[in-house]
């Protein structure tokens, strides 16, 4: 499909989106406007309008232009290693959780089973966004491919929503371990630690292909910037110039259903196992659960809050730095917190790291 030529009329709008005007101060429909990519400078909205000269004309695109984060240039280097020094971090402390399984036999058991696959989701999902940021505010090149932005897309929905699931399921893990101490070994066996797992990727991988089908049928408009640092659904949503209800359906349907069935496995779970614990009352145990689970919830919390926010209540255009923000804590804070909240405040964590220091300090000498 070649690409078609239009007519540019540039003009700079100044637009208060609560009010949802029907007519712009340049007489273009209000519609139209909020339809039409666009170039964002966070002082004012800067609107390149593309007139086209047929309805029907619509374009082919062939890259996408990540605008990034909404930061001043002369703070571009602070940010840089600030999100770097965040990004190391969560592949060094993700990994040595899996390495720290791997070798020590005392954490084959089914929570480090299940800490494991999320400590690998989480080095994945911030891998998918975070290098592709840090690669874009050192050089400046914005651009990536088609391709490479359904691409980011596909994995992004796919880490994100095995995190959910995994989440879920390690709840319910020290729910049966807490409340139901001696039937643990047979409720939690290796056979249906493997199934909840694999069920985990499954669901996740089905979740991700179908938006990622769906978007594919959609057609883009010729200005194709999107305002954020990597190609998040929604606003790849804002850029077509199709019919996208079916697709904002299956948002609210389907990732309603696969978001709150996990947050009510998670809540249902630690409401459990408040009860059983307040239910023979003990001090050193109610401040250790607390702690325990105090901690977990928090980053529960904050992980399907800033999805919420970004999906089921999505803000007007000029709260975009706010969706940006939003999508930081959970594509880059939360991985980064995971491994201190869920293992190394772990005693058993703590003496595996300790004998592999040992070991690497026998070897060197």
């Amino acid at each position: 499909m070649t690409r078609l030529q239009s007519q540019t009329v540039k003009c700079e709008v100044f637009l208060n989106f609560n009010k949802s005007p029907e007519k712009t101060a340049c007489g273009y429909d209000a519609h139209l406007v909020r339809k039409t990519p666009y170039l964002i400078s966070h002082t004012s909205y800067s609107f390149v309008l593309k007139k086209e000269k047929s309805a029907m004309n619509q374009s082919s695109v062939s890259e996408f232009l990540l605008l990034g984060l909404p930061i001043q240039p002369e703070q571009q280097g602070m940010y840089y290693t600030l999100f770097l020094g965040m990004y190391l971090t969560t592949v060094l402390g993700n990994l040595l959780i899996i390495l720290l399984i791997r070798l020590d036999s005392r954490l084959h058991t089914p929570m480090y089973f299940f800490l494991s696959h999320l400590a690998f989701s989480d080095v994945s999902l911030s891998s998918v966004t975070v290098p592709k940021m840090l690669r874009n505010m050192q050089t400046q090149h914005l651009s990536i491919l088609y391709e490479g932005c359904i691409s980011q897309m596909y994995f992004f929905l796919l880490f994100v929503c095995v995190d959910n699931f995994l989440l879920a399921v390690m709840a319910y893990d020290r729910y049966v371990a807490i409340c139901h101490p001696l039937h643990y070994a047979i409720i939690m066996r290796k056979e249906p630690c493997v199934l909840l797992a694999a069920g985990s990727w499954f669901f996740s991988c089905v979740h991700a292909l179908l938006h990622t089908l769906l978007l594919s049928h959609l057609s883009f408009c010729a200005d194709n910037t999107i305002p954020h640092y990597f190609c998040e659904l929604t606003e790849l949503l804002k850029l077509t110039c199709s019919d996208d209800s079916l697709n904002e359906l299956v948002i609210l349907a389907e990732g309603g259903v696969l978001t709150l069935l996990p947050l009510s496995a998670i809540l249902g779970s630690y409401v459990c196992i408040g009860a059983t614990v307040l239910w023979v009352p003990s001090t050193k145990k109610i401040c250790k659960v607390l702690s325990t689970c105090g901690s977990h919830l928090f980053l529960v919390f904050l992980y399907y809050g800033t999805l919420a926010i970004i999906y089921f209540f999505p803000s007007s255009n000029n709260s975009q730095v706010k969706d940006v923000i939003a999508s930081v804590m959970y594509t880059v804070v939360t991985p980064m917190l995971n491994p201190f909240v869920y293992s190394l405040r772990n005693k058993d964590m703590k003496l595996a790291l300790r004998m592999l220091y040992r070991k690497v300090v026998t070897v060197s000498k």
